[in-house]
């Protein structure tokens, strides 16, 4: 007889039990190829269970080719079922899973990037998104089209015009899943095995990683408190593009003057090459007026790279990529290659968020929160550190740079400041010529309260004061 315990107590049906107690002695061999089973009636008997319970299990077993019944004879294992167990990989809850350690409450976190995701308008929002659930028609619920909703791409060329002096109609607007995602359609659209990119240095590693995938040669072009140093391109090397944050470089907070601006327009012309321009935080600009985007001044010549994840939050996956018009239709098979469109109904309410005035008012509510947050955090590390700390890039966005001329932020100083509960991102793991950022960190602030931002400052300056002395 059948060996199946069966646990009463147990939230998975006794069908399910017995069937997957049967199926797990065919697989490892317990059960042989043309071993006879009990008939249901002994089983179920022996089981104290109903016979339709057995009945049913038998049935899910003879569907799938584990069993094969002969009238008159019974039921028995099917030929070919046997499958050499291997040793089992270790179960996932004794691993130690990055969502998991990103989840401490004792740390506070100094990673930049990340919006007061607490002040989200989720209220509006949802007002929003049960307005279009309930007004659409049924065709919305199908497959769209790859470049997006007309509705969002009409929006958006009349919104960044207004606010960043872009250039485009409709047409050349893709929709994408976050600027990682547009980022990757520029890798795939431009790029070759062995091509050359020109690349700012230091520069997020996220996207140096997507443009090496594709094969290519990063050649880093030195940054200062201005952007690239334009003045540095080679002469004599033709890049198929060169990618620049010239709002506000990432990491060190720099904003090209109009003079590099137009010396890159002029290379690329003098090189026939595009330049990729990744504008992630521009919106949030605290000392004077918002900087006007390069792809205004040469349409032609530039791909404009924007997202809503620093603006609004991560989570809703969304941005943009605007393409001279030459590119445009290769970079919509793409999009159609990579996930055939972006969710329709969260661009129809982003759409009707920007359109109805939504989006910008969040924006001037939030740059006075992270103003706030911003003089708050150079105070805090002002009146700590006194004259040994020096402080760049602040005048935008949601992290600024900051410089401790006595400290090396090696791999063993970040673990030791990590123990203080504190988690700090040195400057040097974005460069690709490496050596010449070791005594700075990124410290962003978006996310955090002010308690938060003081005690993290705090057990910043215990740390390092503390690794001087702890031999």
């Amino acid at each position: 007889m059948l060996w199946i315990p069966i646990d009463r107590s147990l939230d998975i049906p006794l069908i399910r039990q017995i069937y997957q107690q049967i199926r797990e002695q065919i697989l490892n061999g317990n059960l042989q190829s043309g071993e006879k089973l009990p008939s249901t009636r002994e089983l179920s008997s022996e089981l104290k269970v109903s016979r339709n319970v057995i009945l049913e299990a038998y049935d899910q077993l003879l569907a799938e080719g584990f069993l094969v019944s002969r009238i008159g004879s019974g039921t028995f294992v099917a030929k070919g079922t046997f499958l050499e167990q291997q040793k089992k990989t270790p179960s996932f809850h004794s691993l130690n899973l990055a969502e998991d350690k990103n989840k401490d409450d004792n740390i506070i976190n100094f990673r930049s990037g990340i919006p007061a995701l607490d002040l989200f308008p989720r209220k509006t929002w949802a007002k929003l998104s049960h307005t279009i659930w309930n007004d659409i028609a049924p065709s919305t619920f199908g497959y769209d089209i790859p470049e997006g909703r007309l509705e969002l791409r009409q929006v958006l060329s009349r919104y960044l015009l207004k606010t960043r002096g872009v250039d485009c109609h409709p047409e050349q607007i893709v929709i994408t899943s976050g600027a990682t995602q547009a980022l990757t359609l520029v890798s795939k659209l431009l790029l070759s095995p062995d091509d050359q990119v020109f690349i700012e240095d230091p520069i997020t590693n996220d996207i140096q990683t997507i443009f090496k995938t594709s094969g290519s040669f990063l050649y880093p072009i030195p940054v200062d408190e201005y952007g690239m140093k334009t003045s540095l391109l080679p002469v004599n090397k033709n890049p198929k593009f060169v990618f620049i944050t010239p709002s506000h470089q990432f990491p060190l907070g720099g904003t090209l003057p109009i003079q590099r601006r137009i010396q890159l327009i002029n290379y690329s012309r003098k090189t026939n090459c595009y330049l990729v321009e990744d504008d992630y935080d521009s919106e949030f600009r605290y000392e004077g007026s918002p900087i006007s985007s390069l792809q205004g001044l040469d349409p032609d010549r530039v791909l404009y790279i924007g997202s809503f994840s620093k603006i609004l939050t991560p989570a809703l996956r969304m941005g943009y990529l605007i393409l001279p018009s030459q590119l445009i239709e290769k970079c919509r098979k793409l999009k159609w290659f990579s996930d055939l469109h972006t969710p329709s109904l969260d661009q129809l309410i982003l759409a009707r968020f920007i359109d109805e005035g939504y989006l910008e008012r969040h924006i001037m509510k939030m740059k006075k929160v992270y103003k706030n947050r911003r003089n708050f955090l150079i105070h805090c590390l002002r009146t700590t550190f006194s004259n040994k700390v020096n402080i760049f890039g602040y005048s935008t966005g949601l992290h600024l740079i900051v410089e401790l001329n006595e400290s090396h932020f090696s791999k063993e100083l970040l673990e030791w400041i990590e123990q203080f509960g504190v988690k700090v991102y040195p400057v040097e793991d974005h460069t690709i010529e490496k050596g010449k950022h070791h005594n700075r960190i990124i410290l962003g602030y978006g996310h955090l309260k002010n308690e938060e931002i003081k005690e993290g400052v705090t057990r910043l300056y215990k740390a390092i004061y503390n690794f001087k002395y702890k031999d």
